[in-house]
């Protein structure tokens, strides 16, 4: 794995050595898909392309305004109906990796389970390698406070020497109960505290979720399924606060929406998707509360040069 080099003025943006790619089922749509992440140039960030529809159409950026639904993930579209759905977990792997800019061929509306992590992503992109290339790496510095609030969920951003991520979640069953994690996104700690957590759900809203259209493909192969108090994987956890650790996932692949890298603290209190794109749309609704700045080595935070391919495909 690459790092990020220092460049005049800065660090630099990456991509992709080479294309890789993989196949999967949807979590929500149960839907068989191809994905393939290839190569992009300079400030092109993360561009899905839906190669199964119309040229005209396939197109989908991916930004916090392309946001279409949050309904237990987060779908993103295009002005012609093209969506494509459950990308948090492959956007987390993409900033935990550092990379900046890839078009991502898919052929279906939804972005493959794997195991409901973002790990096995992980794995492609220290397959695939990475490159520096002749910009400059740039982020969104929080400024000041920007809060949102709805009920008991409240997600905020503060100003922050580097991006960091705390959640706390509250559930009534006592599998989950009340657990909270603050974690710093630098030197590796996003493969070695966060990857590997899988997304959860309660045995008893399958029916509800199955008959909205949700959770088609879902299985005890892409998700930990819990029924009074219980884990009914036969494998358990792989974290013991492997819930908690899930949100800070899912808060880091709807954050890497901004167009960039965050350097600041996220906050989030009971919150999802919903949540989290909101608070990125209160961010750029206030021109005060943000500035686009040229990342220093320091803020991205030194990456180890090899990670350990063999780890993650464990876990994969």
């Amino acid at each position: 794995m690459a790092t990020n080099r220092i460049r005049p003025g800065g660090v630099a943006q990456t991509t992709l050595k080479n294309s890789i790619g993989c196949r999967g089922i949807g979590l929500h749509t149960g839907v068989k898909v191809s994905l393939t992440l290839h190569p992009a140039g300079p400030d092109t960030g993360i561009v899905f392309e839906r190669t199964d529809l119309a040229p005209e159409a396939r197109i989908v950026l991916a930004t916090w305004d392309r946001v279409v639904d949050t309904r237990l993930c987060t779908s993103i579209g295009n002005d012609h109906g093209a969506m494509v759905g459950t990308i948090e977990h492959l956007m987390a792997a993409l900033a935990g990796c550092h990379l900046d800019n890839a078009r991502i061929e898919i052929d279906g509306p939804e972005v493959p389970a794997m195991d409901g992590s973002s790990a096995p992503f992980v794995f492609l992109v220290e397959c695939a390698g990475l490159v520096d290339l002749d910009a400059p790496r740039r982020a969104i510095e929080v400024l000041k406070p920007i809060s949102v609030s709805d009920g008991g969920r409240v997600a905020t951003l503060l100003p922050h020497d580097c991006f960091a991520v705390s959640c706390e979640i509250d559930f009534d069953d006592p599998a989950v109960s009340h657990q909270a994690l603050n974690v710093s996104l630098r030197n590796g700690t996003f493969k070695s505290e966060v990857c590997r957590a899988r997304t959860f759900g309660f045995a008893e809203d399958v029916d509800r979720l199955r008959a909205a259209g949700l959770a088609l493909g879902g299985s005890m192969d892409n998700a930990i399924v819990i029924r009074d108090g219980l884990i009914l994987n036969e494998e358990g956890l792989r974290y013991e606060d492997e819930f908690v650790r899930h949100k800070v996932l899912d808060s880091i692949g709807d954050l890497y929406l901004a167009g960039g890298p965050i350097l600041g603290q996220f906050r989030g209190h009971r919150t999802g998707h919903e949540m989290n794109n909101r608070v990125l749309r209160a961010l750029f609704a206030d021109d005060t509360a943000w500035r686009a700045v040229e990342m220093t080595l320091e803020q991205v935070g030194h990456a180890p040069a090899a990670w350990d391919v063999k780890t993650v495909a464990a876990s994969a």
